[in-house]
């Protein structure tokens, strides 16, 4: 082998050199940059997964501070109806307190009006004062918007919750089956008979004893019963009663809850047996007055479809897509209602994915004292001085029941709003960072270099690296061996 053209050894040499150099300049990067995949060359399927992984990271993450931010929001909403359901505990203390009016002179009543005056001016400041980062709260703002609603066959329309998805408008259609009715019996007579009666009447409010002296007209059995309907929740009515429906044959005195549905009742119990007090129910049929209760009757309605069963004349939906609750006018009966729920609402981006499935939303109806209550009890505003049922009026009694109303109204939407932080922004956030933490793992399996494997293979490549440059220095210093064969 004295060929001295071609250095085979020195270029075998060379090569693994090369290889040896190649393989710690890789090791130097992955260890100065923490990754095993520093370009797509290093991992080409690698590079791919791990982009994806934390493309996905990234968008779990700002799920997770939406879902911080959105607490933050609903802490402030909560902050602010807490100081409402103050002022409104204060009202209905005021009120309560004007009733005592043997113990009350007209001018403390007076003081007492112009502190509820001022208790609501304040909640009507809050409702418009109220914001997050400059987005109001509690004007209404937040609340869903509706067209189309006819208040001759609804009553009252509150939504609190719809997702739209790719829709522009949700429609909502009411097919009402079976109206919702009173409780109700009939007097048949027009007077008690030749003998006293004496009855308890009870109904949702309490039970009172009246007594009817022999021949006591229709009208004052009226009046009596009428005086003491907000101890029974019980009305009656002169010749409101008909044979089979027959208004020629109307007569007698007929007695109805105030309230609607099963929940309403009235009963009669005849307290002696020596007079006469014939009770028939609304389809004409005797019932005994030894203690007979007469129920009243749930709506019953579809909405958008979906069988529900009225709690009087409200009626609920609760799905996915819609939690609606609209309460029917008492002189509906059956037949179809409809209307569009067009906008509004607080929508919550709680995935990390843009899609209907992973956002949530909330109403959050006005908090003005002109909005606060219903048309059938009242509003707020209604105990204003001057309004229908200011102090001076002396309707204390629906006065009380408008802030009754007004009290379940801030009470249910402070805890639609704490079940909404506590049972699914909460947990959502929880599941979030668990997943944070298991896509991190993945991507760090992939790309994060492995120090200690990485250094093992820094101190092979350095020993291969020398081991070659001394090898390739003993392959090139064997071509000096052919001058010894021309004599040097």
């Amino acid at each position: 082998m004295g060929r001295i053209n071609s250095n085979i050894p020195a270029v075998a040499a060379g090569f693994q050199l090369g290889r040896s150099q190649k393989g710690l300049g890789v090791s130097l990067q992955r260890l100065s940059s923490g990754l095993k995949i520093n370009r797509g060359a290093d991992n080409p399927a690698g590079l791919i997964v791990s982009e994806r992984l934390r493309s996905e990271i990234s968008a779990v993450s700002q799920a997770i501070d939406n879902s911080e931010r959105a607490i933050n929001v609903i802490s402030t909403t909560e902050a602010s109806l807490n100081e409402i359901s103050a002022l409104l505990t204060d009202i209905q203390g005021l009120v309560v307190e004007a009733a005592n009016a043997g113990a009350f002179s007209p001018a403390e009543t007076d003081a007492n009006q112009l502190q509820i005056d001022s208790a609501i001016d304040s909640i009507t400041r809050i409702a418009n004062t109220a914001t997050f980062a400059g987005r109001k709260l509690l004007d209404g703002s937040l609340g869903y918007f509706t067209s189309g609603v006819d208040t001759a066959s609804l009553a009252n329309v509150l939504v609190q919750e719809g997702n739209f998805g790719t829709r522009s408008s949700i429609p909502v259609v009411i097919d009402v089956s079976q109206s919702g009715l009173q409780a109700e019996l009939a007097f048949q007579a027009s007077a008690t008979g030749n003998a006293t009666v004496s009855v308890d009447l009870q109904g949702p409010d309490g039970i009172i004893t009246l007594s009817f002296p022999a021949n006591t007209e229709t009208n004052d059995i009226v009046q009596q019963i009428n005086t003491v309907a907000e101890s029974t929740g019980v009305t009656a009515s002169a010749n409101g009663y008909t044979t089979a429906g027959d208004p020629t044959t109307a007569s007698g005195v007929v007695l109805r809850s105030a309230q609607y549905g099963s929940e309403a009742f009235v009963s009669v119990s005849l307290l002696n047996n020596s007079g006469a007090f014939d009770l028939v129910d609304r389809a004409g049929s005797a019932v005994s007055p030894g203690g007979t209760r007469v129920e009243g009757r749930n709506a019953v309605a579809t909405i958008n479809g979906a069988a529900t069963v009225g709690r009087g004349l409200k009626l609920a939906l609760k799905s996915f897509l819609l939690d609606v609750e609209v309460t029917l006018d008492s002189t509906f009966g059956t037949g179809n209602s409809e209307f569009a729920i067009t906008g509004g609402g607080s929508l919550y981006q709680l995935g990390p994915r843009v899609n209907i499935n992973q956002q949530e939303t909330i109403g959050i109806q006005s908090m003005q004292a002109n909005k606060l209550g219903s048309r059938l009890v009242g509003f707020l505003a209604d105990l204003q001085s001057g309004a229908s049922k200011a102090l001076a009026s002396g309707n204390f009694s629906q006065a009380s029941d408008v802030v009754d109303e007004v009290v379940t109204q801030v009470s249910v939407l402070r805890g639609r709003l704490g079940a909404f932080e506590r049972n699914k922004l909460q947990p959502n956030i929880n599941q979030l960072q668990v997943l944070v933490e298991n896509l991190t793992s993945s991507e760090s399996v992939i790309r994060d270099t492995d120090f200690a494997e990485e250094t093992t293979d820094l101190t092979r490549s350095q020993i291969l690296v020398q081991a070659g440059t001394s090898i390739l220095a003993i392959a090139n210093a064997q071509q000096q061996n052919v001058l010894s064969l021309l004599g040097g």
